[in-house]
């Protein structure tokens, strides 16, 4: 199993992972990160990107102090002082979540923070469920959930699809 805490796997991935892994290192957003827990989660760490596939990073943030991640977002500590940002708070399944957005070179990133650490957050339960059924099911498989993600349905939906499940974002849990 790939240890999707650490990035290094990404160095012997496919091209796009291997440039993503390039990306994060030259502007130390990982590191930056760091008291934040990040970790890459979505489509990018288990190659069922498409063009438009953003870098997600999910971190623990305590919302109490929310201010704070903010301040050291506005500050440049996290990302660079001259890139854009996008700041949204939003419930996510009865938590308040805090999503921030912005480019770096060709990459959309987002950040999405929740008062949990991230190895609990659904996002990244959902990419070790959709990574543990790629693996089972084949490379045919996997072209399908691309060919379908090219067709404008997002990831989880996609899954449901193929696998007929009835309520894919609570069902993948389970997996």
């Amino acid at each position: 199993m790939i240890d999707f805490t650490n990035l290094n796997y990404l160095k012997s991935g496919n091209e796009r992972q291997k440039r993503a892994y390039e990306v994060l290192e030259k502007y130390q957003i990982f590191e930056k990160l760091k008291t934040y827990s990040p970790v890459l989660a979505g489509t990018i760490p288990i190659g069922i990107d498409i063009e438009s596939s953003d870098l997600d990073i999910i971190c623990e943030v305590d919302l109490r102090f929310e201010e704070k991640f903010l301040d050291d977002i506005r500050s440049g500590q996290l990302i660079p002082v001259d890139v854009e940002v996008t700041i949204e708070s939003i419930i996510v399944h009865d938590e308040k979540s805090i999503v921030l957005n912005f480019m770096l070179e060709e990459f959309q990133i987002e950040i999405f923070g929740q008062n949990k650490p991230p190895l609990q957050q659904n996002a990244y339960r959902h990419m070790l469920a959709e990574h543990r059924i790629l693996q089972e099911r084949g490379e045919e498989f996997r072209h399908k959930i691309i060919e379908l993600k090219k067709q404008g349905i997002k990831t989880e939906p996609a899954f449901g699809l193929l696998m007929e499940l009835e309520n894919p974002y609570e069902d993948l849990l389970k997996f």
